[in-house]
């Protein structure tokens, strides 16, 4: 059966944000210049009706008023990364996790290569939040919007962005 591809484009506050959605389900989020981000030809006719529940909770979010995403999401992936995006999904707003910690917890601690290389493909930035895993020593590590906007992203949530770089200044 044919599935039904669209997408929009939401003029954030930080920067404009590409939607797009299977069958009038949540697929991708892509920030502008993002590693791994597909061709624009794969988005789909621009439409931007299945996404108003993904734009409220996004508006909330950078406002600093939703720090859980509550949406439906049709993610494509393998078994593995579809395990490693949904355990990102329970890493709380403000906090962080190692790779070697989410290998860990997918009960196989040796694979914190692979839980990086599954992070980096996460089809949906910021509601999947793969920018809270930091490497083992602490530091930033590989992103694929940049480790500026994961370092503005992790200090918006953590409440501790310096002097310009707060919410109007994100990315």
């Amino acid at each position: 059966m044919p599935r039904t591809v669209v997408h929009t484009v939401v003029d954030s506050p930080y920067e404009p944000l590409t939607l797009v959605a299977v069958d009038g389900v949540l697929s991708r989020v892509h920030m502008t210049g993002q590693r791994h981000r597909p061709p624009e030809e794969t988005f789909g006719a621009r439409d931007p009706r299945p996404f108003g529940e993904a734009i409220r909770q996004l508006d909330a979010y950078f406002a600093g008023g939703l720090t859980d995403f509550d949406l439906p999401l049709h993610l494509e992936g393998t078994p593995f990364q579809l395990r490693v995006w949904e355990r990102l999904r329970l890493i709380p707003y403000g906090e962080t996790r190692t790779y070697g910690e989410l290998a860990e917890a997918l009960g196989n601690p040796g694979a914190s290569r692979a839980v990086g290389l599954a992070n980096g493909r996460n089809p949906v930035s910021v509601i999947v939040p793969c920018h809270r895993v930091i490497g083992s020593g602490g530091g930033l590590t590989g992103y694929g919007g940049g480790l500026e906007r994961k370092q503005r992203l992790l200090a918006f949530e953590s409440g501790t962005f310096a002097s310009g770089t707060g919410p109007d200044r994100l990315f």
